[in-house]
């Protein structure tokens, strides 16, 4: 019962919709009507601008840290860790709140691993900054720094469950980027 009110509880925190909430509240605009329709923090910056971009991504990371958090408090152990951090992180996915189209996973899926693997996350953080300031796409930066993190896992040899963690968040980002991938190959791919 427990690891089901955990699970619940955690896809729900992650269903919560900020960038939909905050592009009605404060800019008053449905970021599903503009640019990528991705209520996401990349969508958010392009459409809303810096300040909605940025609000919007630490409220998506708070959502995979508070996953982990919960499984820490309700279970204490690593597996209810991971397991809350990613059911926050598929709840953003796949949010109940907003019909089940949510964004792409990689603010929360970084709250998640920031929570579980400090160092690895400086390291992919990196990554993904100097791929988006070379290259000027988000979705290179994210995909390349996705895939990078279980094999840092590995390199590090953290614990199984957080490995496994790592290869199936990365396994979503890449899923979830398909069509970035579909328009890089194209050449149709938004730039910063």
């Amino acid at each position: 019962m427990d690891w089901a009110i955990l699970l619940l509880a955690a896809y729900l925190i992650g269903s919560i919709p900020f960038g939909l909430i905050l592009g009605r509240l404060i800019w008053k605009k449905d970021l599903r009507r503009f640019g990528s329709h991705n209520i996401g923090a990349t969508n958010a910056w392009r459409v809303l601008g810096r300040k909605a971009g940025l609000l919007v991504f630490i409220f998506d990371f708070l959502k995979g840290q508070l996953g982990v958090l919960f499984g820490a408090c309700m279970l204490v152990s690593p597996a209810a860790m991971v397991a809350g951090g990613f059911f926050a992180m598929l709840g953003h996915m796949f949010p109940i709140f907003a019909g089940f189209k949510g964004g792409k996973g990689v603010a929360t899926g970084l709250g998640v691993l920031a929570a579980l693997m400090p160092k690895i996350t400086a390291i992919v953080c990196i990554v993904w900054l100097v791929l988006v300031l070379l290259t000027r796409y988000v979705s290179v930066g994210s995909i390349v720094a996705a895939v990078l993190t279980p094999i840092l896992a590995a390199c590090f040899k953290v614990p199984d469950v957080f490995f496994a963690f790592a290869l199936a968040a990365a396994a979503a980002i890449v899923w979830r980027h398909r069509e970035n991938l579909y328009r890089l190959k194209a050449g149709r791919e938004n730039k910063v």
